[in-house]
């Protein structure tokens, strides 16, 4: 047989529960940037490129070495925010590069205001399902940058397409991606 509690204690049950599952969602609202941005890195959704270790770029060389020879035309993107007084732009808009092969391409960055300014860069690759197999080992958008007034800074990225490009049906006929970046005034 089951106890009824009274009304006055099924209501203050009823407010705490309430309250707990809405002191869960804020918190799940506030972890879901961090959740979605780890997902996106994990998986490459939405075009996020991967990190790669110079270990794991050896590897992927050798895997490339009995692969064979496919290429892709990798273009170069540089934009900048509309608050954001730098001159942006790669030094080279396109380039062509070998399945596992680690190559780098060169941005160059110009302060054009009177102040220091700290930026930050945001990327992107297309088409989206390239993402999970285009690997940068070193990249000036790991780190903010900050520029002094007229300063002109060159800007690396050491980069390879993983081999296992080969293996994904959804990469047939692509020939070209895009590494775009969009730079950021950095938060104070």
């Amino acid at each position: 047989m089951a106890v009824v509690l009274p009304l006055e204690q099924r209501n203050l049950r009823t407010m705490w529960l309430a309250f707990a599952m809405a002191l869960a969602m804020l918190g799940l609202g506030f972890a879901s940037v961090p959740l979605y941005r780890l997902f996106c890195e994990a998986t490459g959704f939405g075009g996020t490129t991967q990190r790669a270790s110079a270990a794991e770029a050896d590897l992927a060389e050798r895997q490339a070495a009995s692969a064979g020879a496919r290429q892709f035309s990798i273009r170069f993107d540089a934009n900048t925010a509309s608050n954001m007084p730098w001159h942006f732009r790669p030094l080279q808009v396109t380039d062509r590069v070998s399945i596992g092969q680690r190559d780098m391409a060169t941005f160059i960055a110009r302060n054009n205001s009177s102040l220091p300014i700290t930026g930050t860069a945001t990327f992107n690759v297309e088409p989206e399902q390239a993402g999970a197999y285009f690997n940068k080992i070193q990249c000036f958008c790991f780190t903010e940058q900050t520029l002094q007034p007229g300063q002109e800074v060159r800007m690396p990225v050491l980069f390879y397409v993983d081999p296992a490009v080969l293996d994904d049906p959804n990469m047939d006929g692509v020939e070209q991606i895009t590494l775009s970046y969009t730079f950021h005034r950095a938060k104070p």
